[in-house]
């Protein structure tokens, strides 16, 4: 019999579900079978479940023919599970390295019918926080590996199921099941701990509980906060199925179920207002109707008052106690400084002040605001969808902003504003519409009906938004400040799942996906022989010559890029070669000669795609685009090691090549000069399939629709996989 089955219920965790997966998988621990249960999740985690499932034997996917919530999809993975027992792991958690070694040991050693082990918290930005489990244990007197009776502190732990590995068989025995709804776990662990006749601590983490920003059900105003009453009701019942095994910590569990009840009551970020004094007055009902035959001892001090106005149902007093406490707490943060107010920027006070006045001025709703790369540009995805918008919404006006540097780079005939100028103010404040490819300045405020694009400008291939912080190239970024920026955003546009999954991690905000493929990538769709002929004569290329375009990305320290040599190169493709160098730091060190050419300056970077019949790049998102034409990518990778040693990474671009991998500059000098480059056509397709799926040469069209028309819309999608379906 397999040791243990741990059972992961998936539903819109598309973002973590990977590293929940990597945590438990890559300890290497053999002794288990992770039953993955995929609740009809609507973005891509069942994808992810069948990917692991076919490269792994341990993992096995139970896909859902409908959504049946947290506590029936558990049923569901348990009703499969044959381990001796089970632990339930949320899929936006992880476990800690080594920890299933650790329970292993102590269930084979202990033999418990429930573990309950140490976890941490872990926050968007910061570093992880241990429980305050330790102590609740060290006031839980009593022998370890006991029941509850004997020690009944532990019935103060924390009441979640993922920190506890319990025996398959003594479910069964209890005839324990999920009931449907919010709070499930409450009417699950109680009667579990009153059940179990040997309960074994261990004192060490072996769970990261992640406390997310978005999604977090403690976090989320809903009126379903009220079904807490019900499963306490469950709770009770199923306790008191048990004959006379909980009498002895009656009290106990009473006192744990006012204080648990009371965290509804009154909080703002749970209740709606209007639904707060019921909560309370259920709250009570609920105190007269489970208080032991004994009598009930309130706690000292705050607690303990709080417990006598419910028993009294003293609703305006209970009211009253909990302003003084907000009122504290807001004079605490104030005194210390935890929350911080977004400062003006580099606004200057005239500056400031028009802008503040602007704000106060109606929106303009056929006023779309565009920008690019930090002002610098009029390009990327957010010229794509402006030129899509001219046709498919005639009615809105587009205006770029652009610094006083790139006045240039506007297109004749375009409407423009300039960086720090009377317009530019009138615009961020007054447009309806605001896209970008990267983050408006820290001062510009999201305005109640202002709708904010991002459309960002890469497949993620180095780490990206919070997942930098992790790594020496964001130990300056202040991440707190990014967080506001981005939840600035509305809608975020993704190239393909890759990217969708990252973007819901790295920037934790509640945006609207829109999986419509990159706008910029339309024309490459789109394009065919006659359009990279004429992307050619533009650039003075004959037709007859082999172009390379070599587009390497920037590193974290200026001037570490690695050796590269394109006369080099251009010899080694012999008298009909020639070499577009892409980016003024590589061409300034790559020499030059009548075969090299330098076009960093070119404006429009898909026409130097178009032009080219290979290109040579490292970690660049560029193979992404440059993958739609369906021609030959090398990737000449000498230093990943070091890269994603510096720079963290989102992907193993290596292992997902779409073509050869070189490690140095004679190998690349030789694949060329052998005619190499175009070899591994599987690879390619493959990644095509992953990458570029959703770029058929309308998703500049779906973004219109979806954001400026407020239609529905659905990218391309590949033939679903055959799955099984409970």
């Amino acid at each position: 019999m397999t040791l243990l089955s741990l059972i992961l219920p998936a539903y819109k965790v598309q973002g973590y579900l990977r590293e929940c997966l990597d945590s438990i998988l890559d300890q290497g621990f053999g002794d288990l079978e992770l039953i993955a249960v995929d609740d009809r999740s609507p973005d891509h985690c069942g994808e992810i479940l069948d990917e692991y499932a076919a490269r792994d034997p341990r993992v096995k996917v139970l896909h859902l023919a409908q959504n049946v919530g947290l506590g029936e999809a558990r049923n569901a993975g348990l009703a499969r599970a044959t381990g001796e027992y089970v632990w339930f792991v949320d899929t936006d958690d992880t476990l800690t390295p080594g920890s299933l070694e650790k329970v292993a040991r102590t269930l084979r050693e202990q033999a418990p019918d429930v573990l309950i082990v140490d976890f941490e918290r872990t926050y968007p930005i910061g570093r992880p926080r241990r429980s305050r489990l330790r102590r609740t244990l060290a006031a839980a007197v009593g022998p370890n590996g006991a029941d509850l009776q004997a020690r009944p502190g532990l019935i103060k732990s924390i009441h979640t199921v993922w920190n506890k590995i319990v025996r398959r068989d003594l479910l069964a025995k209890l005839d324990l099941r999920f009931a449907p709804g919010w709070y499930e776990d409450v009417s699950w662990t109680y009667p579990l701990l009153v059940g179990a006749e040997r309960i074994y601590t261990l004192e060490e983490v072996c769970y990261a509980y992640r406390q997310r920003r978005q999604g977090a059900i403690t976090r989320t105003v809903n009126p379903r906060h009220l079904e807490v009453f019900t499963h306490w009701e469950r709770a009770w019942e199923l306790i008191d199925r048990q004959g006379g095994r909980a009498d002895p910590v009656r009290p106990v569990l009473f006192a744990r179920m006012i204080w648990h009840l009371m965290q509804t009551v009154g909080n703002a970020d749970r209740l709606p207002p209007n639904l707060r004094k019921h909560s309370f007055l259920r709250t009570a009902d609920m105190f007269a109707r489970y208080v032991p035959a004994g009598g009930f001892a309130p706690p000292r001090g705050a607690d303990g008052l709080r417990y006598r106005l419910v028993s009294r149902r003293a609703w305006r007093s209970y009211t009253a106690l909990q302003a003084v406490r907000r009122t504290q707490c807001r004079v605490r943060d104030a005194l210390t400084g935890r929350r911080e107010r977004p400062g003006r920027g580099a606004l200057g006070l005239l500056a400031h002040a028009y802008y503040r006045l602007q704000l106060r001025l109606p929106l303009d709703p056929n006023l779309a605001g565009y920008a690019a790369y930090w002002y610098r540009e009029v390009s990327c995805n957010p010229a794509a969808v402006e030129q899509a918008a001219r046709g498919l919404a005639p009615h809105m006006r587009g205006v770029w902003v652009v610094g006083r540097d790139a006045t240039g780079a506007v297109p004749a005939g375009a409407a423009h504003v300039v960086e720090g100028s009377r317009p530019y103010y009138r615009l961020l404040a007054r447009a309806k519409y605001l896209v970008n490819n990267v983050n408006f300045p820290d001062f510009v405020r999201k305005r109640p009906g202002q709708v904010h694009l991002q459309t960002h400008h890469g497949t993620p291939v180095k780490a990206m938004g919070l997942d930098g912080q992790h790594y020496p190239a964001g130990a300056r970024h202040n991440f707190a400040a990014l967080l506001r920026r981005c939840d600035r955003w509305d809608f975020s546009v993704s190239a393909n799942a890759h990217s969708t999954e990252v973007w819901d991690r790295a920037y934790p905000c509640a945006f609207e996906a829109l999986e419509t493929g990159y706008p910029r990538n339309d024309r490459l769709a789109l394009a065919g022989a006659a359009e990279s002929a004429a992307a050619r004569e533009a650039l003075g290329i004959p037709a007859d010559e082999t172009v390379v375009l070599y587009m390497p990305t920037s590193r974290p320290e200026p001037g570490r890029l690695p050796a590269f040599d394109a006369p080099a190169l251009a010899a080694a493709l012999g008298p009909h070669g020639r070499v577009l160098v892409r980016g003024r730091h590589v061409a300034a060190a790559s020499g030059s000669s009548d075969q090299v050419q330098d076009v960093s300056g070119h404006p429009a970077v898909e026409d130097l795609y178009l032009a080219a019949d290979i290109m040579v790049t490292d970690y660049s998102s560029a193979m992404f685009d440059f993958a739609v034409l369906d021609r030959p990518i090398v990737l000449y990778a000498p230093d990943w090691a070091q890269y994603r040693a510096a720079r963290g990474t989102e992907l193993d671009v290596l292992a997902h090549a779409p073509g050869p991998v070189v490690r140095s500059l004679p190998e690349l000098l030789s694949l060329l000069r052998d005619g190499r480059a175009g070899e591994q056509r599987e690879r390619r397709r493959a990644f095509r399939e992953r990458f570029c799926a959703w770029d058929d040469g309308h998703a500049a069209e779906r973004v219109v629709r979806r954001v400026f028309l407020g239609e529905q819309v659905t990218p391309p999608r590949l033939p679903d996989p055959v799955r099984h379906v409970q």
